[in-house]
């Protein structure tokens, strides 16, 4: 791709500083907000070596959060302080323990953002904020058929790093979040810049620059004999020992109580999205 300076520029705020707000909840993914905090942390431009980026967490409380792992993490502000941010990042996040002040605070937020991003199964919250309708977008190769079957009016890609859709971005699984990182960095500083970022962190990568480098999960996991996919995640589980539902006088196979209980909820909207 050619340099996203030149194609889809952003604007770099007066003051020089571009504020990023990263939304956390209990459960929220450590992988798909800390890679993208790394990267904007180790953008370095000018002569004097300014870091521009000005990163914060935001949550419903400033209180402690624990995240995946175990991980606890006290946010930098509350919704209710929180400084407007000029990027938002939004990880997988547990939609049952997600307090609806973060859907309220994203949907008012983005309005004024220059991008919001979601990594892997963020778009999921995207998706309950209504802010994919209509739109493309992309998710964890295990959430494709989850974000489609709960949010029909959005175009699911398979099989990319990264989607754009308009001040809307939406990252594939974990990682993913560092290449949209590094494309959101090129978007204001070009190429060379974000070269030196990427040498900086020793990344190696290169999905910034070539979004459909994800092509391993383009199309559906081959099924096996024995073996049956999840029609939640997609995720091959053995016939005889996996969880099970009867619907429409055919047995459908699960890798876990979530997946089984979403199916359970809507099953021919599950099927649908199939």
């Amino acid at each position: 791709m050619p340099d996203a300076r030149l194609t889809a520029p952003l604007a770099v705020p007066a003051n020089g500083e571009i504020r990023v707000a990263f939304l956390l909840s209990p459960g929220a993914e450590v992988v798909d907000f800390a890679g993208p905090w790394g990267v904007f942390e180790y953008v370095f431009v000018g002569q004097d070596y300014r870091r521009p980026f000005k990163l914060y967490t935001v949550a419903a409380a400033k209180e402690p959060v624990t995240v995946s792992g175990g991980l606890t993490v006290m946010p930098n502000h509350a919704f209710a302080d929180a400084p407007a941010p000029d990027v938002i990042v939004v990880p997988a996040i547990d939609l049952e323990k997600l307090a609806p002040s973060a859907l309220e605070w994203l949907r008012a937020a983005q309005a004024d953002t220059a991008v919001t991003m979601s990594v892997c199964n963020g778009s999921l919250v995207l998706g309950q904020a209504g802010l994919l309708d209509g739109k493309t977008a992309t998710a964890h190769h295990g959430g494709y058929t989850t974000l489609r079957a709960e949010f029909p009016k959005v175009n699911v890609v398979r099989g990319v790093r990264y989607v754009e859709d308009g001040k809307i971005a939406t990252a594939g699984g974990l990682t993913s979040g560092v290449d949209l990182a590094l494309r959101v960095v090129e978007r204001y500083y070009g190429r060379e810049a974000t070269l030196q970022t990427a040498r900086y962190l020793e990344y190696q990568g290169t999905g910034w620059m070539h979004p459909q480098s994800n092509a391993e999960f383009a199309r559906k996991p081959a099924q096996v004999p024995g073996y049956s996919l999840c029609p939640v995640c997609e995720m091959g589980v053995s016939e005889t020992t996996a969880l099970k539902t009867e619907f429409e006088r055919k047995t459908h196979y699960f890798c876990s109580q979530w997946c089984q209980d979403h199916f359970a909820a809507n099953p021919q909207r599950y099927l649908d999205a199939n």
